[in-house]
């Protein structure tokens, strides 16, 4: 793969399909975890390290195991979860021994990357009719299509975590009406960042 496809990659996982503003997965942890800017950061590096390699992990399955042996249907979505889950174990064990702050920070947040649709969606996309480009290429150059792809759709996920916990830290010095002080104003902006984010619909 050359430097305009991966720059192609990056640009629309980031801004036209980015998980959270486009395909509004993970907003769990998007709500629940940008109070503050430190935790958000937290959240969406570990959210992008097992984006990236449950990408890799899971393509690789799908092309050598899956693919080959016609089981995608019984067992794709099974083995993905799986394959999703023993890396956020790994990645709960590591943030609990050399980051102890930021894991209580992360609290329950933290296991629920397990049961997060923008990375099991990210997975799925790699695999899907959707990426049929990816499908034609290469294991080799699949694999790095598909990494990137997580890696970036993790950026983009980090960039609206981000995003919206810069705003709600103006927001609670802002004189909010009581109904709408807490979640209702947080969604609210969520849906005009959403709708901002379709102006780049159509450019990749």
């Amino acid at each position: 793969m050359d430097i305009a496809q991966l720059l192609t990659i990056a640009f629309a996982a980031i801004f036209v399909s980015n998980v959270v503003l486009a395909k509004f997965l993970g907003l769990c942890p998007f709500m629940g975890v940008t109070q503050k800017i430190k935790s958000a950061v937290g959240m969406g590096a570990a959210v992008t390290f097992v984006m990236f390699l449950a990408s890799f992990a899971t393509f690789l399955l799908y092309r050598t195991l899956l693919v080959p042996y016609d089981l995608v249907l019984p067992l794709k979505t099974p083995m993905f979860i799986l394959v999703i889950a023993a890396l956020v174990q790994l990645v709960e064990l590591f943030m609990r021994a050399r980051m102890p702050r930021l894991y209580d920070a992360l609290g329950i947040y933290l296991p629920l990357i397990t049961t997060n649709c923008a990375v099991m969606g990210v997975a799925l996309l790699n695999t899907a009719g959707a990426s049929a480009q990816m499908q034609s290429l290469s294991l080799l150059a699949g694999l790095v299509a598909a990494s990137w792809w997580g890696v970036c759709s993790g950026v983009g996920f980090t960039m609206a975590m981000l995003l919206m916990s810069a705003i709600r830290e103006r927001l609670a010095r802002a004189d909010v009406p009581e109904p709408l002080q807490g979640v209702p104003i947080a969604l609210i902006c969520t849906g005009l960042m959403a709708m901002a984010f379709l102006g780049f619909t159509g450019m990749v």
